[in-house]
């Protein structure tokens, strides 16, 4: 089962060991005022992320509470969490990242419950 309001391809080619991330992006006063240049920030960001063994699988531009919603997969947390303070340190955007389970590995945590 996909979050509430989850993305087309959201759990698309998904490595079996990957661990997938939600970052919801929100810019700063900075950030917006330059936002002519955020494709280009965007593409440097898919960079930062491949040299920290994090795959940006889909960036989405969003309505609501934020302001693009990216889809990350990587081997391990501590990779995401250092792109997301590298990311928001230039001070265009700020990130609040999620954990997320497909709906084999949440139907697998529930079997395990005692």
């Amino acid at each position: 089962m996909l979050p509430h309001g989850a993305p087309p391809g959201f759990m698309r080619n998904k490595m079996e060991d990957d661990m997938l991330f939600v970052c919801m992006i929100n810019w700063t006063e900075q950030g917006i005022r330059a936002v002519k240049n955020s494709p280009k920030r965007s593409k440097a960001a898919k960079e930062l992320a491949k040299k920290l063994g994090v795959e940006i699988k889909d960036l989405y531009l969003t309505s609501g509470d934020s302001d693009l919603l990216i889809i990350l997969e990587a081997a391990n947390g501590d990779s995401v969490a250092k792109f997301a303070m590298a990311v928001g340190s230039e001070g265009n955007v700020r990130t609040r990242t999620f954990r997320a389970w497909t709906e084999a590995e949440y139907h697998k945590l529930i079997a395990e419950l005692p």
